[in-house]
């Protein structure tokens, strides 16, 4: 069985350890950060109300799909309306999950978003055919970044199933690629454990997405059979602890080490190991990359981090990277993004690669010591071996890594007299809003500067495109995370004018809603990173990637019910910044930044990672 957070917490000699780490005065853990660990528990209602509705006779195929959520404790649900899917609404009407209506099948990425801020899988519904076909970039997403999420979608009754019928797609099989795994009901007494085990199955192990397709007669149909607790397949939950043998052989690589370096991805996060990473780090004063999904993993305000590495990471995280003897990567799938030529990448290091998914070991970046378990658990299981005394001597290495920070700085040139720089917004609402403020994203170059220059102290607070990069993502994805964050924290979306254009729509939900978020458009005219690329390696041919007109989206904003705003000068930006931000509702602020702005460091694809260009001419 996985471990749980519970079970961790309840582990004598993990709380001996931990004791051991806050009691340490030359690299304690931040002075806010409570010793309690948060629990999943549901209250005593809603435990009943789970049991309530695991073990009531449904009466229909369409209540069993709704019961199944609220067995699994669903609380929210994105979707749109239509013919296929129409007897699961009418079910869900009479039920307490919250449903957001939305204005297109985004609600995938509202979805995705709410999964990745709550921690659990996030649930959105469409219809059959172009419904289905329509969740297909977001179900996408979701598998490529590994978050958790369930689709349900409407489908013609099965006896018209392969007739070409009105709005009949073969969902399952088009989906079959992107989903951990996907079923297609056929049979109105079996529907409701199909949904609860879908749900459970999506975030069990390595987190991803899941459907259920729901043909029309098994959602009319009669049953009177429970839907039960909703549980995963016994064989698909991975073993939580590694192999001794290897957890001994990773421990005696990192012990004899004098330069290495952590590399913490999403599966730090995802597998709600921050904790016991940071411990780790901070145990034997080990420094720190994180990916780009790894970001909020460690605080990128303390010394030992050396925020994110790859294409477009510092230079001295790719620094570190390029010069460590011994990578200890936790979570990461080793994409080409991060890698650069995956030949020239970590060149000095030995690789110990702990995941809970074995078919990433070795994929990409050969593991020289594959520990396979949950992150959490090999982490302390790698802790107890190394043992302080044996800990290895970082303080020359970290010197190094400090150097590498003051040599290759995150900074620009700001002129008044020019437009204003994007780095300088993104930083003057960073220096406005609260530390655990949520910051969605599009994706292009204003995706890069909101990861670059916004600091990051916690887990599960930049919520992004990263495998995909789906542009349009930033504006569902803030009213996913807004509907999911508690009401005491900010949530702020960061887009391109081209991305925000994709699901500009969904503004009309943040207002029929009253979410209280704040979309910040850095507006260039351009498909900013495709004329970034143009100029560095099509000799400047601005094909198809300039707007030669753009829409005002601060007045266009204030025709959807949201407030506008507008930047023109730097003289604008600070009384902008607090107006937006005291606004109690959705604003959009169109902020007209610098159109030749480009996003550096920058690693040339298949290049390596210590060979990051400063400016244009070093590509």
């Amino acid at each position: 069985m996985e471990e749980t957070d519970d079970d961790r917490a309840s582990d004598p000699r993990r709380r001996a350890r931990r004791g051991r780490r806050r009691g340490r005065t030359d690299r304690a853990e931040r002075p806010d950060e409570a010793d309690a660990e948060p629990t999943d528990e549901p209250t005593a209602d809603a435990a009943a109300a789970r049991a309530e509705a695991a073990t009531r006779s449904p009466g229909t195929g369409a209540n069993a799909v709704i019961a199944a959520l609220e067995a699994a404790g669903v609380e929210t649900a994105f979707g749109v309306q239509g013919g296929a899917i129409m007897p699961v609404y009418d079910a869900l009407s009479a039920s307490s999950i919250h449903h957001v209506t939305m204005a297109h099948e985004g609600a995938v990425h509202a979805a995705d978003a709410y999964g990745i801020v709550r921690g659990d899988p996030g649930v959105c519904m469409a219809t059959s055919g172009p419904g289905a076909t329509n969740l297909v970039t977001g179900i996408a997403d979701a598998s490529m970044d590994s978050d958790a999420m369930l689709a349900l979608t409407g489908q013609v009754p099965s006896d018209m199933v392969g007739s070409d019928a009105f709005q009949e797609t073969d969902t399952v099989g088009v989906t079959a690629p992107i989903t951990k795994h996907n079923y297609f009901a056929s049979d109105s007494d079996d529907v409701g454990r199909t949904v609860g085990e879908a749900f459970a199955l999506a975030g069990t192990g390595r987190p991803g997405p899941t459907l259920v397709d729901l043909p029309k007669d098994v959602t009319f149909g009669e049953t009177d059979r429970p839907v039960g607790e909703p549980a995963a397949p016994d064989r698909a939950i991975p073993d939580a602890e590694a192999d001794d043998r290897q957890v001994e052989e990773a421990a005696s690589a990192i012990q004899r080490a004098e330069r290495p370096l952590c590399l913490f991805g999403g599966g730090v996060i995802k597998g709600d190991a921050t904790e016991e990473a940071r411990a780790f780090a901070r145990e034997f004063g080990i420094p720190v990359v994180t990916t780009m999904p790894g970001i909020g993993s460690f605080p990128e305000d303390e010394d030992l981090c050396l925020s994110w590495a790859g294409m477009h990471g510092t230079g001295y995280a790719n620094m570190a990277i390029t010069h460590t003897d011994c990578l200890i990567a936790v979570g990461t799938r080793f994409d080409d993004r991060l890698t650069g030529g995956v030949d020239t990448f970590a060149p000095e290091a030995e690789v110990v690669h702990v995941d809970i998914d074995p078919a990433e070991i070795s994929k990409n970046v050969h593991a020289d010591y594959p520990v396979i378990g949950d992150a959490a658990t090999v982490l302390d299981q790698l802790d107890a071996a190394i043992g302080y005394a044996d800990a290895p001597d970082t303080a020359a290495w970290r010197e190094q890594c400090a150097a590498w920070r003051e040599q290759y700085p995150m900074d620009y040139a700001i002129d008044p007299d020019e437009p204003v720089k994007p780095q300088f917004v993104v930083e003057a609402f960073d220096a406005a809003m609260d530390d655990d403020a949520y910051v969605t994203t599009g994706v292009g170059q204003h995706q890069m500067w909101a990861a670059q220059y916004w600091t990051y102290r916690e887990p599960r607070t930049f919520v992004s495109s990263h495998g995909l990069g789906t542009m349009g993502y930033g504006l569902p994805a803030a009213i996913g995370a807004r509907v999911a964050a508690d009401d005491d924290r900010q949530v702020i979306s960061f887009e391109g004018d081209g991305s925000f254009l994709m699901t500009i729509q969904e503004l009309s939900v943040a207002v029929r809603e009253n979410l209280d978020v704040t979309i910040v458009v850095l507006n260039n005219e351009y498909i900013g990173m495709v004329r970034q690329w143009q100029d560095a390696f099509f000799e400047g041919n601005h094909m198809a990637s300039q707007y030669d007109w753009m829409p005002e989206f601060d007045t266009l904003a204030e025709a959807f019910g949201a407030k506008g705003f507008r930047i023109d000068e730097y003289d604008d930006v600070e009384g902008v910044v607090e107006e937006a931000l005291a606004y109690d509702g959705p604003s959009v602020v169109d902020a007209h930044i610098d159109p030749e702005e480009n996003v550096y460091p920058m690693v040339a694809s298949g290049a390596a990672n210590g060979q990051f260009a400063l400016a244009e001419d070093q590509l």
